[in-house]
């Protein structure tokens, strides 16, 4: 196996970078002075973290030489060169957002060299772009907020409720498409293009020693329920789902329909899991599972309408159940390559992270469905009502994230482990320069 750092790689020895990397730097440091002076608080507030971030490892090292590739800086740099000397701004939030990416990359790199978190480059790649997609979550949910508890016109500008959601739907397709283009990008930087690394930014590729291990608990042990009964639960949701189902046939409501037949596909991986793949699947994440899309497909069947928190509710319950999927692919990941070590706090990050990369992919498809359905002239199988439900649903979705990563994580210990021995089964040992 290598034990090159090809992290590493991402920060470059050379005078001509230094002299271009520092120039463009600069150009930062004028849009952060000027943000401060013209009161554009997103302006200055990026050109800060982003020199931050670029900076970080000289001023640790105390050597300005420390810098990522000119071109990287520059791609962060292109907005405020755009719209200093461009006729028109920028017609899409893709360059944005493929700052996003880059500044995430840069992240990705530092914290494998300057904390126990251990990368390789696919792996920082695909976290990236998940960074990606979840930043553009998370700032339209900041900029919400801002207009709703402070009266700013972030977004909450004067339009319709449907417009803003749009809006921030395509913003959001803008950023997947950034992330996406942006992965493939850095992905063939590191595979394809010759560079010669800052010897300080190498860290030894050797295995890393865990802290002691989460101790494995079985869910269905706390839940203060036999599993005999915890069975017999998941029997009676999946016959309440077909009692849905019939329902949404005897109504012709397509809605109802299309979500109990998704519902009850849902409710049998579990089992699938557990018997085809081998995984440790015990009763109680069954439970889990069956509860959180029985809970939304009932939903569609009235109590959405009749009921608001209910869609709070069961987007929180969904939102662990994607989180526990991540935590338990993230640990397996961790488990399975030596060269990758996720310390606790990472698996939280990341766990949380993933939750709202998916959730901004969720709305993606809600977004799709309801105006394709609108345009045949049918009812929509999924639908949206407004920017505020979107970004209440993007809130409970980071509450069940932090949930599944704050208490659930001892839950799903053996699944991780079972998925880990799947892995190692079916690819062998993981080899780092990959």
């Amino acid at each position: 196996m290598s034990e090159r750092d090809q992290l590493a790689g991402l920060f470059l020895t050379g005078t001509r970078n230094t002299v271009v990397s520092w120039l463009l730097v600069g150009v930062l440091g004028v849009n952060l002075l000027g943000g401060i002076y013209l009161g554009r608080y997103e302006s200055t507030l990026f050109s800060a973290v982003a020199i931050v971030i670029i900076l970080a490892p000289a001023a640790v090292f105390r050597d300005p030489t420390i810098v990522p590739p000119w071109y990287f800086i520059g791609l962060i740099c292109l907005p405020v060169l755009w719209e200093t000397f461009a006729p028109q701004p920028l017609v899409t939030a893709i360059v944005p957002n493929l700052v996003l990416a880059t500044l995430g990359l840069l992240i990705a790199v530092e914290l494998h060299r300057f904390t126990s978190l251990r990368l390789i480059p696919w792996f920082a790649v695909l976290l990236t772009v998940l960074f990606t997609l979840a930043m553009a979550g998370v700032l339209n949910v900041f900029r919400w907020s801002a207009d709703v508890l402070f009266e700013t016109r972030f977004l909450l500008d004067g339009r319709s409720q449907d417009a803003i959601n749009a809006a921030v739907m395509i913003e959001f397709v803008y950023a997947t498409i950034a992330g996406l283009f942006g992965g493939a990008i850095f992905y063939a930087y590191f595979r394809y293009v010759t560079r010669h690394p800052h010897p300080q930014m190498s860290v030894p590729m050797t295995p890393q020693e865990d802290p002691p291990d989460i101790k494995a608990v079985s869910l269905s042990n706390r839940l203060g329920v036999s599993s005999v009964r915890q069975v017999q639960l998941v029997r009676l949701m999946q016959g309440g789902l077909v009692v849905v189902l019939a329902y949404g046939l005897w109504t012709l409501e397509l809605p109802v329909v299309t979500n109990a037949l998704i519902a009850l596909s849902i409710t049998v991986i579990p089992a699938v899991m557990k018997g085809d793949l081998k995984l440790a699947v015990d009763p109680g994440l069954a439970l889990w599972v069956t509860s959180a899309v029985f809970l939304h497909a009932i939903g569609t069947a009235g109590l959405y309408d009749a009921f608001g928190p209910w869609d709070h509710l069961t987007h929180t319950l969904s939102a662990t159940v994607v989180g526990a999927g991540g935590y338990a692919t993230l640990r397996a990941i961790h488990i399975h390559d030596p060269a990758i070590h996720l310390p606790r706090w990472a698996l939280f990050a990341f766990t949380v992270v993933f939750v709202l990369a998916m959730g901004v992919i969720w709305e993606i498809l809600e977004f799709i469905v309801d105006q394709g359905a609108l345009m045949l002239g049918i009812e929509p199988v999924l639908a949206q009502h407004g920017i505020d439900d979107t970004m209440l649903d993007m809130l409970f979705n980071t509450l069940g994230a932090v949930v599944v990563a704050t208490w659930g994580t001892v839950y799903l210990t053996e699944v991780a482990a079972s998925l880990a021995a799947q892995l190692e089964n079916r690819f062998g040992t993981a080899e780092r320069d990959q």
